[in-house]
């Protein structure tokens, strides 16, 4: 009974003392101990084992039980120890609290008292400062009223001291005390409420208009507008006026400016008149060397009577080109018909010179209505005349004249403000300068066309290269001459006339030297027999053009891409010209695409002439007896044909396009093009074909497209990858035709079987190719009907149209469709040109 109690009391007692992992973590940390009975996983049956761990220790069990008695004993002790102490803590816990509330209530009465005495405070010191603000406040207006009774002061004795200095020339200290005055008279805008505040300002008004006519009548007198000037230099009165001047009214010193400069130039009126001799653009050098002596006259005697910061050098120098514009544009709108180019051109030439002279002399900063020049920027080297740095005119036509393009150039000049300010008056005339190129590029062509004629085409080269034709290149050179030209005399509408007239012989280049130059075709086929075309040997020469026929293609391609390059430069240069407003005006896309036709067109004669020679050897093929073959041998002649005509032509083509490699891939693919529809077209006529027969063809077709992949290196020592793109064409093209071949040697039964294998060899299969496949193999009507049949049931369902045959024969075109429409677009072509 009693262990029965004591276990249920063990049980309550775990009850009562579970718990929380935070409250045992807790206590943990405040009482750490290693004693296993303050674990909070204690386990009896555990701890008593461990004590008694064998049956011989439980003879120590009277000890074991004395040592928990004991413990049990202290832990009691030490339970009601702390409960008593807790009982005196809660005690004196209590009366510290009652401490805290007194101590607090004394402070709040202190800190009211100290709020008090504060605000206390306060009020006396508004009190004391009171006074004093009125004495800040008085103090100031005091100040106020001294600075302004002695600005007062001082500005009735300045303007009385500046009356008198005014009516007495004493222009030097004028200019001192008038700064001064007016500095003083700011001060009073908001008296001039006050009369005689106001008086003040309207005499001090007065005086700076007495100066400003007193000054206007000295300048008159020593520079009297008719008539020479004073004798001697300048006095130190008209220098202290000028002076006196930069304070009055700027309309002043504009009157003074103009009035001197007028009278310095009364001179260059007179001896340049419209009537004079010298007034002509032939002696237009005299006039800048005029200036020049002026300018050089007026830095002795006139420089330090002016202020600096007037400019009068650069003043009299901008107003020179203004007069010299004018009277310029008035005699030439006179003499309109006595202008020549080259009198245009070196009048040009000499002002454009002046204006450069007069960018390094001035900044231009007088200048009200200057317009500096566009900036470009340095294009990258080139041998395109259009992306070479262009050098100074007088450079320029040093080197055209020596031909020299490639020597090293000048760096740019900058950007000159003083540029067109007198050059701008040979704008109106610039059309002599246009219809000279219009004229000279006329004769250009003509002797480039005389030239051709009587040197003959170019001669066979294929070390280097098709060359370019050397009228090309000349040509180009006098396209940029005449534009740095133009651009130098004006970037308005003469640009346009001359970008027009650019146009007209481009296009005339493209169509007398390029197009009319071209080996023409013949339309027939040379009366050609069919025996001829069945006994024709290895090694017979059936190509139309001649080795200096291709060579001349290959140049003229060449030409013309060279052209289309250079054009697309030219068009960039000449926006880069012309004004921003024009820039859409200038539009060379016309020309470019000439130059695209006589590329495609040389091509297409090179693409034609490898064709036509061809095109015997497939006739040749067609017309064998293929039922009649018993053995397969070696490759057939027509092959060997085709493969000799082919190793003629195309060594020659690829030699003289090794500048333009991307059309020589162009006509490598265009002929593959061409070639393999026309040897499928050929391949269908050869019928009836036995097996035997059918296996020469497979075998004659897979050595035609070997050479055809070979190609673009054929005949050359370094043995280039044939491109990509071309190699996709020959392995698709020639891939087909050897499906076919396959399809014909099948068995043609069973018939399910031989229909399943033409769908699956024959991606484009369609009962037109079905049909001709048929007559190959030879086989009656009667047995194809049948078979078309089982065709049309097994053929995938076409998306659209009545009859699957119909619709899907014009998704896929057979070759022999597309051979025909090419016949037909060659026929319109030859008709048209």
């Amino acid at each position: 009974m009693m262990e029965e109690e004591e276990l249920e009391f063990v049980e309550e007692l775990e009850a009562v003392l579970q718990l929380t992992p935070d409250v045992q973590l807790a206590i943990e940390q405040v009482f750490p101990s290693q004693d296993p009975l303050d674990r909070a996983d204690f386990n009896a049956v555990e701890y008593i084992n461990t004590l008694f761990p064998t049956e011989q220790s439980l003879a120590n069990i009277d000890e074991v039980v004395n040592k928990i008695r004991l413990k049990i004993r202290r832990l009691d002790d030490n339970i009601r120890t702390v409960v008593r102490g807790q009982t005196n803590v809660g005690q004196d816990g209590r009366q510290a609290l009652e401490e805290a509330q007194k101590a607090i209530q004394q402070l709040f009465g202190k800190i009211k008292d100290i709020k008090d005495k504060a605000e206390k405070s306060e009020q006396m010191v508004k009190e004391i400062t009171r006074d004093i603000k009125q004495l800040d406040h008085a103090k100031r207006h005091l100040t106020t009223s001294i600075t302004t009774l002695n600005h007062l002061h001082m500005l009735a004795g300045g303007v009385d001291s500046l009356e008198a200095m005014t009516r007495r020339r004493q222009y030097g200290e004028v200019a001192n005390l008038l700064q001064g005055v007016m500095n003083v008279l700011e001060h009073f805008h908001k008296y001039m409420g006050i009369p005689q505040i106001r008086q003040l300002s309207e005499r001090v008004k007065a005086a700076q208009t007495e100066l400003g006519q007193q000054i206007l009548a000295d300048f008159e007198e020593a520079f009297p507008s008719q008539g020479t000037k004073r004798p001697g230099g300048p006095s130190n009165v008209l220098r202290d006026a000028c002076l006196v001047a930069n304070i009055l009214d700027p309309r002043i010193k504009q009157e003074i400016i103009k009035k001197f400069i007028k009278q310095h130039l009364s001179e260059y009126l007179v001896l340049f008149q419209e009537n004079q001799d010298v007034a002509w653009l032939d002696k237009i050098d005299r006039r800048y060397a005029w200036i020049k002596r002026q300018l050089v006259d007026y830095e002795e005697k006139y420089g330090r009577m002016f202020p600096r910061e007037w400019y009068m050098t650069e003043r009299i120098a901008v107003e020179f080109c203004h007069v010299t514009r004018t009277e310029l544009a008035k005699i030439m709108r006179t003499r309109a018909k006595e202008i020549e180019v080259k009198l245009l051109l070196f009048a040009i030439q000499r002002t454009t010179n002046f204006e450069g002279f007069l960018a390094k002399r001035f900044s231009g900063c007088t200048l009200t209505d200057g317009t500096l020049q566009k900036k470009l920027e340095s294009p990258p080297p080139s041998t395109n005349p259009f992306l070479e740095d262009e050098p100074a005119p007088e450079m320029e036509e040093l080197a055209m004249e020596k031909g020299d393009l490639d020597q090293p150039k000048k760096p740019k000049a900058p950007d000159n403000p003083f540029h067109g300010i007198v050059s701008k008056c040979f704008e109106p005339h610039l059309y002599v300068y246009i219809e000279s190129q219009d004229k000279n590029l006329g004769e250009l062509i003509d002797r480039f066309v005389a030239d051709f004629k009587a040197q003959g085409p170019p001669k066979p080269n294929t070390d280097e290269g098709g060359a370019v034709l050397p009228s090309c290149a000349d040509l180009f050179v006098y396209y940029k001459k005449c534009m740095v030209q133009c651009s130098q005399l004006s970037t308005g509408e003469p640009m346009i006339a001359l970008t027009t007239i650019f146009q007209k012989y481009l296009r005339e280049y493209a169509w007398k030297i390029l197009s009319g130059n071209l080996p023409k075709t013949t339309s027939s086929s040379g009366g050609l027999t069919i025996s001829s075309l069945l006994k024709e040997k290895e090694g017979s020469e059936v190509a139309k053009f001649t080795l200096e026929e291709l060579c001349l293609i290959c140049s003229i391609l060449s030409t013309a891409e060279y052209c289309l390059a250079t054009t697309q430069q030219l068009e960039e240069k000449l926006k880069e010209k012309v004004d921003v407003s024009l820039i859409e005006r200038i539009n060379l896309t016309g020309e470019m695409d000439t130059f695209s036709t006589v590329i495609s067109s040389s091509i297409q004669l090179l693409v034609q002439d490898l064709d036509a020679a061809c095109d015997p050897a497939l006739t040749a093929m067609s017309k064998m007896q293929w039922q009649n073959v018993e053995h397969v041998g070696d490759q057939s002649p027509y092959v060997t044909s085709v493969i000799l005509h082919i190793k003629q032509n195309v060594p020659i083509i690829r030699d003289n396009l090794a500048s333009t490699r991307k059309y020589f891939t162009q006509f490598c693919i265009k002929f593959a093009n061409s070639f393999i529809p026309k040897f499928i077209t050929h391949l269908f006529k050869c019928k009836p074909i036995s097996m035997v027969g059918a296996e020469q063809l497979l075998l004659d077709t897979h050595s035609l497209k070997m050479v055809l992949l070979d190609l673009p290196s054929i005949g050359s020592q370094v043995v280039r990858k044939a491109p990509a793109s071309y190699t996709k064409i020959v392995v698709k093209g020639m891939t087909r035709a050897e499906m076919i071949l396959k399809v014909v040697m099948a068995p043609h039964e069973p018939l399910v079987v031989f229909v399943d294998n033409y769908i699956k060899l024959l991606t484009d299969c369609n009962t037109e190719t079905f049909q001709k496949i048929l007559d190959m193999k030879g086989l009656k009507r009667s047995e194809q009907s049948s078979m078309l049949e089982l065709l049309r049931q097994r053929l995938p369902t076409p998306p659209s149209g009545p009859e699957g045959s119909s619709s899907l024969s014009l998704l896929a075109p057979t070759p022999e469709q597309e051979s025909s429409r090419i016949r037909k677009l060659e026929k319109l072509i030859k008709k048209r040109l």
